[in-house]
């Protein structure tokens, strides 16, 4: 018995133009979590996928093309709750999907997005 945590990204659910390698890849990462669930199920191993929207990282203006306040105004509008995802998001996803209350949770890709992919 076990879990895997993957981290995949929104860009693998819903791709940004002009990301097509990084859109590709991160929608990979999903649908090989979810069919590592189907393979290692019957180990008692979970695999789940956490799929986060962008962060305020070093990365960010790889995504935005640069880092002005205007394009960080535009990429926040596609962000219904209206801010970048911090680490704490992301770990906080992870350790519930580590945990014993997640022991029925297996294949899922939690998209921590701020409402990004409705």
């Amino acid at each position: 018995a076990g879990n895997i945590v993957n981290i995949g990204s929104t860009a693998g659910i819903s791709p940004r133009a002009g990301l097509t390698w990084y859109n590709a890849s991160k929608g990979a990462v999903n649908l090989m979590s979810r069919s590592m669930a189907v393979e290692l199920a019957p180990e008692k191993i979970r695999v789940n996928c956490i799929a986060p929207v962008a962060g305020d990282t070093p990365l960010l203006p790889t995504f935005m093309g640069e880092d002005t306040p205007e394009k960080r105004e535009k990429f926040l509008a596609t962000i219904p709750i209206g801010r970048f995802s911090l680490p704490e998001d992301i770990a906080a996803a992870a350790v519930y999907l580590a945990s014993d209350e997640a022991s029925l949770v297996t294949g899922v890709v939690l998209p921590v997005d701020g409402g990004r992919t409705i």
